[in-house]
């Protein structure tokens, strides 16, 4: 069995709140060994550390503020989240970015809060964990601005094409690839652009409970999951769909994303 660690799971969601003992132990029984809990805004920021300090052999988490609550972000919640990165289990800053798609702020008010945890990465010298959605060209400008002083940086949940991975890498980021590109539909660009991708630059994560993969055998899709309902124990089968549209054997691409990860991570 390939071991995962799944950079990406919602797992303060309500979608998971009677059972996350339960998917914690299929996730590591599918060999997806540590998880990493997505802190959106404060109080799920709070509750990923919870969770990580009753399962801390399995579990670490990321704080920040996702751009769709960048309206609430204060000099307040600022330094909360900067002395939140001083725990052992907070392993980033983020999820921040911005998402001029559905635009729940400002985008001035996006802006805002992205600049400011750009800063809190600096000074605390910890990984980025971003997210952007119709938003490269601002995301790209305000990141090279101050690149030089980033450490390690990770476009989480990236669905763009090749145009945009190439510049990503170009930056020195690395790239997560969820569940998106088991979609018929939806991920020709993506398979595309993976295929232009560096192995080294590659880390997997399924961002559950979304973005459950289209494809996914009904022999792996089975009770007690609920159904529709993505889980890291699918991990595996999206790190399968991956090596497929890159090219290379399924087990080099477990071994070199568990590595990148490991290393992105300080884990």
């Amino acid at each position: 069995m390939h071991h995962y660690i799944d950079i990406g799971v919602n797992l303060t969601g309500s979608s998971f709140r009677d059972d996350t003992a339960q998917v914690i132990e299929r996730s590591v029984e599918a060999g997806v060994t540590k998880l990493i809990i997505t802190g959106t805004d404060m109080a799920h920021s709070e509750q990923a550390v919870r969770i990580c300090q009753d399962w801390p052999e399995y579990c670490y988490a990321t704080a920040g503020i996702h751009p769709h609550h960048a309206s609430d972000y204060s000099n307040a919640v600022s330094s909360e989240l900067a002395d939140m990165q001083a725990l052992d289990c907070v392993v980033a800053v983020g999820e921040c970015g911005l998402d001029f798609n559905r635009n729940y702020s400002s985008r001035s008010d996006q802006i805002r809060a992205f600049e400011a945890q750009l800063e809190i990465a600096i000074e605390t010298g910890k990984p980025l964990f971003l997210h952007q959605r119709d938003a490269h060209d601002d995301f790209v400008a305000i990141l090279k601005s101050c690149r030089d002083d980033l450490g390690h940086v990770v476009a989480h949940c990236f669905t763009g094409n090749v145009t945009e991975a190439e510049e990503y890498v170009s930056m020195g980021l690395y790239l997560g690839i969820t569940g998106w590109i088991c979609d018929d539909r939806r991920a020709a660009a993506l398979r595309e652009a993976v295929k232009a991708m560096p192995l080294d630059r590659i880390m997997l994560e399924t961002d559950a409970p979304y973005l459950l993969p289209k494809d996914m055998p009904n022999e792996r899709y089975a009770a007690p999951v609920k159904k529709g309902r993505n889980e890291p124990c699918f991990l595996p089968h999206i790190a399968e769909t991956v090596a497929r549209y890159m090219g290379v054997e399924p087990a080099l691409l477990a071994q070199t994303a568990l590595a990148n990860t490991q290393r992105f991570f300080a884990l």
